[in-house]
């Protein structure tokens, strides 16, 4: 049986990262999964999740982090006069 880890980055811009390894062992699996929840949980991104599942598509663990993204500073006004 093979483990799978995928990684899912969504980016500010709306584009998606889909990162996916296999794995002969259960804990090796495990021990990637977590690694990347570690560093979901300070990144920056809007969210990042992460997926552990069989090959045979029976889902283990996922879980997913959201974080907030600063407003984007508003255009400045035109003066009429200008």
């Amino acid at each position: 049986m093979k483990y799978l880890v995928t990684e899912i980055q969504t980016m500010a811009d709306g584009q998606v990262a889909n990162l996916t390894a296999a794995y002969d062992d259960r804990l090796q699996a495990e021990s990637a999964y977590h690694s990347i929840l570690a560093a979901a949980a300070i990144s920056q991104l809007p969210l990042h999740a992460c997926m552990l599942f069989t090959n045979d598509g029976y889902l283990i663990m996922n879980a997913n982090y959201t974080h907030e993204q600063p407003s984007p500073e508003p255009e400045p006004e035109p003066n009429e006069g200008e």
